[in-house]
């Protein structure tokens, strides 16, 4: 096993598995436990990391705690976090000493980091191609290194397509556990992974399957933060990709190009970009 990933579970079917099979838990029991002073430390890590990247914004994510396995159900225990959080914890210098911290009082290395859910998406073309993009500059984490299209899930967003349904409009301020059922939330974790292909690959929703769930890793490198890593199938040829990404999405800016790997070379990747070091983790977990 690659030291910068472990996987955290692997569907053992290898159709993957579809979202009528997956269910959501969303809890305040499963955000990140404070530690006293941790505040004042995230702040002053945000602000640097805000002066050096300009261009990071913060916003509102679910929190992997753990999942669960119920009659057939794979259930994702999830809680309430912010990307400011993620960069003042899991890729903060004192990530290894919370860590530490974190299994000494609780048995759990992850318990004081944000540990965001992330998605990502091993994209196969209709001629047989995985797609692969190779990150720019100007993103928060592993700036110019090769990965799968992903991102991810936003709880605003599912807050908001909750709000449309019950017609309830009255919630104010930062988004509440309560706001958002476990149907939703399973709703907005498949549906984000679809929203990333479309913005960063400029793909038309109508070319891609739906996503079915491979597995979720842990990328050690940024504190074993996890992501969900599913299998999406385009009706479109690689050539066709290719234009459509040339034209560029509302992502484009995240990406510099696009790299197609053939299926007997998914496993070798160095035979299509130079070395497999320039892989990120979060496009080994697929």
């Amino acid at each position: 096993m690659d030291p910068e990933i472990s996987l955290m579970f692997q569907s053992a079917s290898p159709l993957g598995i579809p979202e009528c099979h997956v269910g959501a838990e969303l809890s305040p029991l499963y955000d990140r436990h404070p530690l006293p002073g941790d505040r004042v430390q995230i702040e002053t890590t945000w602000a640097a990391r805000r002066q050096q990247e300009p261009w990071l914004f913060d916003g509102a994510k679910f929190r992997l705690h753990s999942i669960k396995q119920e009659g057939g159900i794979l259930v994702f225990r999830l809680g309430l976090t912010s990307y400011k959080d993620f960069v003042g914890t899991n890729l903060a210098g004192r990530v290894e000493q919370l860590r530490r911290q974190g299994h000494e009082d609780f048995g759990n290395s992850q318990a004081y980091l944000a540990d965001p859910l992330g998605v990502g998406a091993m994209l196969h073309t209709a001629d047989d191609r995985f797609v692969f993009l190779r990150r720019s500059l100007c993103v928060g984490e592993a700036p110019g290194k090769v990965d799968v299209p992903g991102g991810h899930p936003e709880p605003l967003v599912g807050a908001h397509y909750f709000q449309v349904v019950t017609g309830d409009t009255t919630s104010q301020g930062p988004i509440r556990h309560q706001d958002l059922p476990g149907e939703l939330v399973v709703k907005e974790l498949f549906s984000s992974v679809l929203r990333e292909i479309q913005d960063e690959v400029n793909l038309p929703p109508s070319s891609l399957s739906c996503p079915v769930l491979l597995g979720i890793a842990r990328n050690e490198t940024s504190g074993g933060g996890a992501s969900a890593e599913f299998y999406v199938r385009c009706s479109l040829t690689s050539e066709e990709v290719q234009c459509n990404y040339a034209v560029g999405g509302p992502e484009a800016q995240e990406s510099t190009s696009i790299i197609f790997v053939t299926r007997e070379n998914v496993l070798t990747m160095e035979q299509e970009w130079g070395s497999v070091e320039e892989l990120c983790p979060s496009g080994k977990g697929p």
